[in-house]
């Protein structure tokens, strides 16, 4: 990424080229003090925003143990009156498909068990995709109207893989790409066994996401790394080029990025990038005042395209409140109580969840450019 800290009059945007975008990297000692400063940033900007039902702030929000912290810290805020998500509309980053909303796997219940059981936002204004409807093309498009016909997204909260991917846009992945039906991989597959009873049948073969570009489209975008684990993606994604093997980089051609990294997360960037980045904050221009003001689109109403097919019985909508008493599989502890589990932050992508996958070590290897021969790693006796 590079500054354009000489362009004259930053205060008024305006389209520069890629190679002159504005970038803002926020390093902090620990994952928690980075999901303190991200919290907080999306605080001021709901506030700074002054969102009402007919102009509501649009957020983009993640799913895994990456923004588990950042979701805690802003239900205490929400609890001590800090905030309120009355006037906000939430679009998730994926679902698994075939998985029933309820299903303690699903991204359905991960976010109503983190986040919306926990503060006041209407359920009406959730927007997760439906992995059970009838036709995913159709809902994957419906997902993207959905965002259009809210003028789109205002900040998009994400997190990043070790293999630098965001959302389930992992290497390989078009960066033109927009929301649609990813399959998964056999090692996203033996990886998240874990979770439904290590029966490998059991684990959903395909999940809907949104695209590199459905991100890119956002007026802003936030995401938060943490951990050793992501010190290369972010060293590809940051001193680089963009690569659609490393999605993260796609980033540098975005006008309003923001990387909250910890410091086990910059282990990879030459020192003066580190310096470089520490002394843009201590100069006063940190995320809230570097780069220029964002912009503002008008809304454009955009139909929802519609399916041919009848609707599947399978299909669960969101219900049409939020019930008063929380069900005990979607109460989580939001009071910052650490864990043995809470030390050890997992990335928020399928493939790479379990600290002992199939692709365990998989970042040495390519670091190294060594073969890695998946198969036969996971093969202890024929």
């Amino acid at each position: 990424m590079v500054d354009n800290a000489d362009i004259d009059d930053p205060g008024e945007y305006s389209p520069v080229p890629s190679t002159m975008q504005y970038k803002r990297v926020i390093i902090r000692d620990d994952p928690q003090q980075a999901s303190v400063y991200i919290a907080d940033y999306i605080v001021s900007r709901i506030k700074g925003f002054n969102p009402t039902e007919t102009n509501p702030f649009v957020l983009g929000l993640p799913t895994g143990s990456s923004p588990e912290i950042i979701y805690k810290i802003l239900v205490q805020r929400h609890r001590a009156g800090e905030i309120s998500f009355k006037n906000v509309v939430t679009f998730n980053m994926d679902e698994y498909v075939g998985l029933p909303r309820d299903h303690p796997e699903s991204y359905h219940s991960f976010m109503y068990k983190h986040f919306f059981s926990h503060v006041d936002i209407p359920p009406q204004n959730i927007h997760i995709l439906n992995g059970n409807a009838e036709d995913l093309t159709a809902e994957c498009a419906a997902f993207d109207a959905s965002i259009a016909r809210f003028g789109g997204i205002e900040l998009f909260l994400g997190g990043v893989g070790p293999d630098g991917h965001i959302a389930f846009n992992e290497p390989g992945s078009s960066l033109a790409s927009r929301t649609r039906v990813k399959t998964l991989a056999y090692d996203t597959i033996l990886a998240n066994s874990r979770f439904f009873d290590n029966d490998v049948n059991k684990v959903p073969r395909m999940a809907m996401t949104v695209g590199v570009q459905t991100i890119m489209d956002s007026r802003e975008v936030v995401i938060v790394a943490t951990g050793a684990h992501k010190a290369i993606a972010v060293q590809k994604g940051l001193e680089e080029g963009v690569n659609h093997m490393w999605t993260l980089s796609a980033l540098q051609l975005h006008p309003h990025p923001l990387v909250v990294c910890d410091c086990d997360a910059t282990l990879e960037l030459k020192v003066k990038t580190v310096r470089y980045f520490e002394s843009i904050e201590k100069s006063g221009t940190d995320a809230r005042t570097q780069g220029p003001a964002l912009v503002y689109r008008p809304r454009t109403y955009v139909p929802a395209p519609t399916s041919t097919k009848k609707t599947s019985p399978r299909q669960q909508p969101t219900p049409d409140r939020t019930p008063t008493k929380v069900p005990k599989d979607l109460r989580i502890n939001t009071e910052l109580h650490r864990t043995v589990e809470d030390d050890e932050l997992t990335p928020d992508s399928m493939s790479s969840r379990m600290v002992d996958s199939a692709i365990g070590g998989l970042d040495g290897a390519l670091k190294n450019d060594l073969i890695f021969d998946r198969m036969g790693a996971r093969m202890t006796a024929l």
